[in-house]
């Protein structure tokens, strides 16, 4: 799978963000499906943004959303819709019940909109990353709602608002398949405080899991979360998703060979173990010169964790074109693409990264290209499957090899 950054936040400057026009990918939709279909990808994250489509009153502008569905369709792509990332429609307060009732309104629309024009199987995202965005919104001060103090209070609301959307849009497609993403972490205390130890257990193991936890209706069960709700577990893992926590709860990112880290695969079993529903990798992506190895790590973790019993379905790279750095601007270089000129927006393929991912492309016997015309929609999809059975065999040439939890 690949995926496209389609933030709409308000910025901490009173601006709006539309990363979907600050890296092109509306200018250049037409192309950047034929270069899926070049990767042999046939799944994808896309969003519908509220904020541009969502006039209020019940009223809607789909003109954003039809450029989308002309290119799934003609590129036979099945796709992860995001319904709500990061963005809130002007004015649309989350603690509000109006904003609720806006936003079921919403999801009814969409479903009914994309179920006219698509065909199945349908997956979607109510809220991207209800952790991360709850932080970001609140104490850390990046983004809209500025709710400063009010952490537990947000996440709540936003899962409410996720349960609200995942039962909205069943009401019309009852067959859609949800997709809630959020981060694993892992937290470590400085070497020389082992008594925050439990306190960065807790903050990796417990708060991070917390929205999922209410999707599943194990916390706030009066919300209505349930397995069928939380459906499928999306785990997003970068290079910085492991760090030592201070005291003052400032994060230094763990070193590549830091020995604190631990192996993505045991992050993946403590998902797997606490949930027991299917996981997708949801994000992730080496940084810089590290993207060809990065790469190789989630493919290796990966198939220990379906070695190991692990329910997993598939890995989205994401981003699939390079983003500016919310805070500095600058080119973060973590995309397959990269892009070297703002205005025009070119994408400069990453070789290396491309490479090692048609390395393991041949190593699951998956296609490395797939074609535009009649190939049918099973085609760009992972072959589960066969991919289990060569986890099997690369296991067994693999000397040395621990699988996950041993």
């Amino acid at each position: 799978m690949a995926g496209f950054e389609c933030s709409t936040f308000l910025w901490k400057d009173g601006k709006r963000k539309d990363y979907v026009a600050i890296t092109g990918h509306d200018r250049h939709l037409k192309q950047d499906y034929e270069r899926l279909l070049e990767l042999g990808i046939g799944v994808v994250r896309e969003a519908i943004r509220w904020p541009m489509v969502d006039k209020g009153g019940n009223r809607y502008d789909w003109s954003s959303v039809d450029p989308l569905i002309d290119a799934i369709n003609s590129n036979h792509m099945t796709v992860i819709w995001d319904l709500c990332h990061y963005g809130f429609p002007d004015g649309c307060d989350p603690f509000s019940e109006e904003c609720h009732h806006r936003f079921q309104d919403y999801c009814r629309a969409v479903a009914e909109y994309v179920v006219a024009r698509t065909e199945g199987p349908r997956f979607f995202t109510p809220i991207n990353e209800i952790t991360f965005f709850t932080a970001a919104a609140t104490d850390m001060g990046w983004m809209y709602p500025f709710a400063k103090g009010r952490n537990a209070e947000l996440k709540r609301t936003l899962c409410q608002m996720s349960i609200e959307g995942v039962k909205s849009l069943r009401e019309i497609d009852p067959e859609a398949r949800m997709v809630h993403v959020d981060p694993i972490i892992h937290a470590v205390p400085p070497p020389d405080r082992p008594d925050l130890a439990d306190e960065a257990h807790d903050h990796a193991y417990e708060e991070a899991y917390e929205a999922w936890d209410i999707l599943y209706g194990k916390m706030h069960p009066e919300l209505g979360g349930s397995p069928e709700i939380l459906d499928i577990v999306g785990v997003n893992v970068y290079n910085f998703s492991q760090a030592q926590m201070n005291e003052d709860k400032s994060r230094e990112v763990l070193g590549p060979r830091d020995p604190r880290r631990k192996p993505l695969g045991e992050l993946l079993k403590f998902a797997w173990d606490r949930y027991h529903r299917p996981i997708i990798i949801g994000e992730t992506s080496g940084h810089q010169e590290h993207r060809a190895d990065w790469l190789n790590m989630t493919m290796e973790e990966s198939m220990k964790a379906l070695n190991s019993g692990i329910d997993l379905h598939g890995v989205c790279l994401y981003p699939c074109v390079d983003i500016p750095d919310w805070e500095s601007g600058e080119w973060a270089k973590i995309g397959i693409y990269d892009i070297e000129d703002r205005k025009s927006c070119e994408r400069v393929p990453c070789d290396p990264y491309i490479e090692e991912l048609h390395k393991w492309q041949k190593k699951l016997d998956q296609p490395e290209h797939v074609e535009r015309d009649g190939f049918g929609r099973d085609w760009g999809r992972v072959q589960l499957d066969e991919v289990r059975q060569h986890a099997k065999e690369w296991e067994e040439s693999t000397p040395g090899l621990q699988r996950v939890g041993h």
